[in-house]
C-alpha cells in the first residue's frame, strides 16, 4: 500500500492473552500487532480503532507500519503498527494496565 491516504484499521480485542501476544511493548512510545493479509510498506500511516476485551469505547489512535510478517512462513500474517500522536500514552496505559505482569511475559508473541 503506498498511497497519501492513510488506512483505517479496526482491531478488537477480546481478552489478555491475545492483547499480550498482541502488545509491542519494545516499540518507541507503544505498538500493536494487527493480523492482516493486505499489503502495506514500512513507514505507511495507519489509523486504529482499537477495542480492548469487554469496554464499549474503541481507542483512536494513529500510528506508523514498523513491522510487517508475510504469510506463509507458519506465522500469522499482520503488521506492527508504531502508536503515534497525542494519545499514543493513553492507549499504552490503558494496554499495560489490563495485561499486569504480563507485559514482561516470556511467552511468545506475534512479533517475538
Amino acid at each position: 500500500m503506498t498511497t497519501n491516504r492513510k488506512a483505517i484499521i479496526s482491531l478488537s480485542i477480546t481478552d489478555r492473552g491475545a492483547l499480550q501476544a498482541a502488545y509491542m511493548p519494545f516499540v518507541e512510545g507503544g505498538g500493536i500487532f494487527v493480523p492482516t493479509t493486505q499489503q502495506y510498506s514500512l513507514g505507511d500511516e495507519v489509523f486504529l480503532l482499537v477495542g480492548l476485551m469487554e469496554e464499549s469505547e474503541r481507542y483512536p489512535v494513529p500510528g506508523k507500519v514498523c513491522w510487517i510478517t508475510a504469510s506463509g512462513n507458519n506465522e500469522t500474517a499482520g503488521i506492527g503498527v508504531q502508536f503515534t500522536g497525542e494519545k499514543a500514552a493513553s492507549i499504552v496505559r490503558v494496554m499495560e494496565d489490563t495485561l499486569g505482569g504480563l507485559v514482561n511475559s516470556e511467552r511468545a508473541t506475534h512479533t517475538m
